[in-house]
């Protein structure tokens, strides 16, 4: 007898798209369509995993106490169910978030401050985005199905030996045979992305003002990225493999350490070496603008060394400024897009910038690297938990354990703990957002950041009307609206 999921459930897929006002018909059927062909493997999925309730959780601490899982739980049908529990969830806020994008007004807090010209353009931007953003969404889902469920990964990992037999190696090159799944991955991944980006780039963004990358610059990008990978995966997985082999007890410290030491030369050479290659970075010119930007670093006594103008509008009119560097050799980027958009009054430029610094004076920086290190080191060793767990490479079907896949596979694994993570980190960054701002507003700066902030919202066309619940989940920056109001409570305080 075929189990089926019961038809009430298909029904209620579509009565809460309907409630929420998704007056899409073709999509509404796409996304339920993965539904009503999943019935089989998610029923049966479903039925193991419910068989749960039964397990003898014992069993468990018993398993956990020998530094491993136990070998009977249903890992493959546990990723596929929860996969598809999170897109549930994220078409429901965005179908709670395509409410809101449809409003035809304004906030009552930015009427009267944003044209009402520019808000209709913001507001056909973001429903183009939300639109393009649900199909790309719906594509993945089944595409992330498809590639766990038919156990493709492991075809792949099975195919690297023959590239392996080519040259002159076995199974047993197992840093070479990582390397070669690796680069071949990524350039699969990279093919099969690449209609979106151009649609994204060339047709999206080039709709609404904003791209203005070239094909063949489009084209280099994804050359010299592949480049780049060619350099570094071998470097990487040249040093990690041998860690995760012979880390023994203390694998999560070592792990915890690699990656540490991995972060701090990444972010050394970024700016320096890899970031010129793909954009121009030129000393912003003397005048007033640098010299108020160095009069506003002095005082607060950032050990500004250099002060960069990237050229981003060779790709996008999207505007953006951000500082990096460590210790007494701090720099600031500013985007050209950001100059120009704010020609006519530079204070808006340092009040943007005075909220950048805000967030090194408050040690914003240091505290979600370290708290990042934290997670890292936490999920290391739950990492071994994982590796010394047979049951999970065979569930995926793997015949055997290699260190790359363990990894692999760990991240299927921790996605539950990561959406977590992800949204606590994003409720942290929220708050860190708010106390930025009122540092730039206890310099002086209250009404120019104000102005900035209106000004690069109406630049970037950015959503007006946002989602409370959307917003909490997705975005590590509070609305224009909550900003806004925040500064002007200060301002009265």
């Amino acid at each position: 007898m075929t189990n089926k999921i019961p038809h009430s459930v298909f029904s209620n897929i579509l009565i809460l798209f309907y409630k929420l006002k998704y007056e899409n018909p073709p999509r509404c059927l796409a996304v339920a369509a993965i539904y009503t062909r999943k019935q089989v493997w998610l029923s049966t999925s479903l039925i193991r995993i419910t068989d749960m309730a039964s397990f003898d959780f014992s069993t468990l601490m018993t398993s956990l106490s020998a530094g491993e899982l136990p070998a009977d739980l249903p890992y493959k049908e546990a990723v596929l169910c929860f996969t598809l529990f999170m897109h549930t969830f994220e078409v429901y806020l965005e179908c709670r978030q395509l409410v809101y994008l449809r409003k035809t007004s304004l906030p009552a807090a930015l009427q009267g401050i944003i044209k009402e010209e520019t808000f209709q353009k913001s507001r056909v931007y973001s429903l183009d985005k939300w639109n393009f953003s649900m199909v790309r969404s719906t594509y993945s889902l089944i595409e992330g199905i498809a590639i766990i469920w038919y156990e493709l990964l492991p075809l792949l990992w099975n195919w690297t030996l023959v590239p392996l037999a080519a040259m002159g190696l076995t199974a047993d090159h197992e840093i070479v045979r990582s390397i070669v799944f690796t680069l071949v991955y990524i350039l699969i991944t990279t093919v099969i992305g690449l209609p979106w980006s151009i649609y994204g780039t060339f047709v999206l963004e080039a709709k609404h003002g904003f791209n203005k990358q070239t094909p063949s610059l489009f084209v280099k990008d994804i050359i010299k990225t592949f480049l780049l990978a060619l350099i570094f995966v071998p470097i990487l997985e040249g040093l990690l493999i041998p860690i995760i082999q012979f880390g023994g007890k203390y694998l999560a410290l070592w792990l915890w350490l690699f990656m540490f030491s991995v972060a701090i030369v990444m972010m050394t050479i970024y700016p320096t070496l890899i970031a010129p290659l793909f954009n121009k970075y030129e000393p912003l010119s003397e005048g007033t603008l640098r010299s108020k930007i160095e009069a506003l670093a002095g005082s607060l006594e950032f050990p500004l060394k250099k002060l960069y103008v990237v050229d981003g509008s060779t790709r996008s009119s999207h505007s953006n400024a951000y500082m990096y560097g460590f210790f007494k050799n701090k720099r600031i980027v500013l985007f050209d897009t950001l100059i120009k958009q704010c020609e006519d009054n530079e204070e808006l430029v340092v009040a943007v910038l005075a909220h950048e610094l805000g967030h090194w004076k408050e040690g914003h920086t240091v505290r979600q690297f370290v708290s990042g290190q934290v997670v890292s080191f936490v999920q290391f060793g739950l990492y071994t938990v994982v590796r010394n767990t047979d049951a999970i490479f065979t569930s995926f079907g793997y015949s055997d354990k290699p260190a790359l896949i363990g990894l692999l596979l760990f991240q299927f694994i921790i996605s539950p703990i990561d959406h977590i993570v992800g949204f606590v980190f994003n409720i942290l960054s929220r708050m860190y957002e708010f106390q930025a701002d009122a540092f730039a507003r206890k310099l002086g700066y209250s009404k120019e950041l104000r102005e900035g902030l209106i000004r690069l919202q109406e630049e970037n066309k950015g959503a007006m009307n946002i989602d409370p619940m959307y917003s909490a989940y997705h975005h590590s920056h509070p609305p224009l609206v909550e900003r806004l109001e925040a500064i002007d409570m200060k301002k009265d305080d």
